[in-house]
């Protein structure tokens, strides 16, 4: 079962497995070293303390095993873009389906939003199918990617 939770210092050694090998493929940047996960825990823990909060970023937890992250950014007109990433070893279990599905209703609950936006590589059809079962309809490809949208709460 997961479960969305807030990151711990202690959460920057899981971080960086999760930004690692194949997880990155798509994201546009490089596996994220040790100094780097540490210092995406503590900016992670800084946004999550602003007021207003801009964006979520949340761990995606599978019995006490941090596996993943899902973000959720707020755009203007209580819009908001989702983004998540899976360790590679924990692919096919149904593990970001899930935290993406329990981060939408966060979003349309919690975040106040009324639609939602997400995006995936073309090259990455798996990403797709975890948007599509969370509710979301595929739009468009814009700037090399395929946008989807969801405006119905659930």
């Amino acid at each position: 079962m997961t479960a969305l939770r807030l990151l711990t210092s202690s959460d920057a050694s899981a971080i960086r497995r999760v930004y690692s090998g194949a997880a990155v493929t798509f994201l546009g940047r490089p596996e994220m070293t040790d100094p780097e996960a540490e210092k995406y825990v503590v900016r992670v823990q800084e946004w999550a303390a602003a007021d207003p909060i801009k964006q979520y970023i949340l761990g995606v937890d599978v019995g006490g095993d941090l596996v993943g992250v899902v973000k959720l950014g707020r755009r203007p007109g209580r819009h908001g873009r989702l983004g998540y990433v899976l360790r590679e070893d924990c692919w096919g279990r149904g593990y970001a389906t899930s935290a993406v599905q329990e981060l939408v209703v966060f979003a349309f609950t919690t975040a106040g939003l009324e639609s939602l936006g997400g995006k995936h590589h073309p090259d990455n059809p798996a990403s797709g199918r975890v948007l599509t079962k969370a509710g979301f309809t595929r739009l468009c490809i814009r700037d090399g990617m395929i946008e989807y949208h969801l405006a119905d709460r659930p």
